[in-house]
């Protein structure tokens, strides 16, 4: 697609600063704290920004951070990490989104970076550049009031109370434990932290500033919600090495007596539910996707997180933005992939959208072979290919970006 007379695409500049945040602002209908403003421009700074100009006006924008993930199989590979992407609303439907990833996804893949992950805010808008969802979240509410152990759950104590000032050393370094264990996880810069602990007033929904329960393998950060009637416990993050520390967490948040209902995020199979005697207690309120992924390099992504089983299939990828597609022969011994094009002909046909989807485990082949956008040789291949691509832990967004 041609851009109209007049707009182009360039890198950004740090004279470019005040436009771009003018229109994110626009764009996503919120105004960064200022607490949080320099923190966030070190994460993604400007200068990896690429924007659309009319002008002389910024007019749309698009910045990019590498971050280094984790992948089935406790590794961890670098990835172009994509955020803030907006289009002026006075400039809508001219070609502009489309430019601007055309030269962003050209830089990553100079840079040889086999992935690109993005917290998306639209779910019709980036299937057309090969994204699909890859890890799924569920906001959960518990009746704090009816809440019992069962007789079996452990109760391994250790938990203190800290304020988060207290204790931001010993958090950090728990959660980078945590994170090379858990699939979708990513190092979380200095930068970051610093903008969670800042805590701003504007992103609290009008709760308190917040509390914490510390474990040596854990930590619960968590604010007071009140309304007229009740007062709710919001766990804002919660991140556990070990089964002892989530039980243990979970047995000082549920014992917040002048509190009426916890409500927390959860993976699909968090084991909280099976810790209570009565399990419907941990009521999903919503399910949805938290982050979504590109492969810009088939045999480089694949080879990158090891698989639950032995195989050798024919995969047939289907990429609508890129070249990134091809048919490749994916085989894996004892956990170790290889990957590479062939001419051999094709065990299952997908689209570069649906192996994203795959890649952290989340998302099984046959839910995708179901809805017809898998084709398969046969169900045995289906069947081989999801036990392969499966994860042992739940695949979870180490934090928002």
């Amino acid at each position: 697609m041609t851009l109209p007379h007049g707009i182009t695409i360039r890198s950004a500049t740090a004279d470019d600063d005040a436009a771009i945040t003018l229109l994110a602002d626009t764009a996503f209908g919120m105004r960064l704290p200022a607490a949080m403003q320099a923190p966030a421009r070190r994460v993604f700074a400007v200068e990896d920004a690429v924007v659309a100009v009319d002008g002389g006006r910024v007019v749309g924008a698009t910045k990019a951070a590498t971050m280094t993930l984790t992948v089935p199989g406790e590794r961890t590979v670098q990835a172009c990490g994509i955020g803030g992407v907006c289009v002026a609303p006075t400039h809508r439907r001219r070609g502009i989104l489309r430019a601007m990833y055309t030269e962003q996804h050209r830089r990553t893949e100079a840079e040889g970076l086999p992935l690109t992950i993005f917290t998306v805010s639209q779910g019709t808008i980036y299937g057309r550049f090969g994204y699909g969802p890859t890890i799924r979240e569920n906001s959960v509410r518990i009746d704090r009031r009816f809440a019992e152990f069962r007789p079996t759950t452990p109760n391994p104590g250790g938990v203190e109370l800290a304020t988060p000032t207290e204790v931001t050393d010993r958090v950090a370094e728990i959660y980078d434990r945590w994170r090379r264990l858990v699939p979708g996880a990513q190092v979380r810069p200095q930068a970051r932290w610093e903008a969670l602990f800042a805590d701003p007033a504007e992103f609290r929904s009008g709760g308190t500033d917040l509390f914490t329960f510390l474990h040596p393998d854990g930590y619960a950060l968590y604010r007071y919600q009140y309304t007229q009637d009740e007062k709710t416990a919001e766990v804002v993050e919660m991140r556990t090495v070990t089964a002892d520390a989530h039980a243990a967490l979970w047995r000082a948040l549920l014992g917040l007596e002048l509190v009426t209902h916890v409500d927390a995020v959860l993976s699909d199979n968090d084991p909280l539910p099976y810790l209570l005697t009565d399990i419907r207690l941990v009521r999903t309120t919503a399910r949805y996707d938290a982050l979504w992924l590109r492969l810009m390099d088939i045999p480089a992504a694949l080879t990158a997180r090891s698989y639950r089983r032995d195989l050798d299939v024919v995969l047939a990828v289907t990429d609508p933005f890129r070249d990134a597609g091809g048919v490749f022969a994916l085989t894996v011994r004892d956990g170790v992939a290889e990957c590479a094009p062939t001419t051999r002909p094709a065990d299952l046909e997908l689209g570069i959208d649906v192996l994203a989807g795959m890649y952290l485990g989340a998302y099984p082949a046959r839910v995708f072979a179901n809805a017809n956008r898998l084709q398969a040789k046969d169900s045995g291949t289906v069947r081989a290919v999801e036990d392969a691509f499966g994860s042992e832990r739940d695949a979870v967004l180490g934090w928002f970006f």
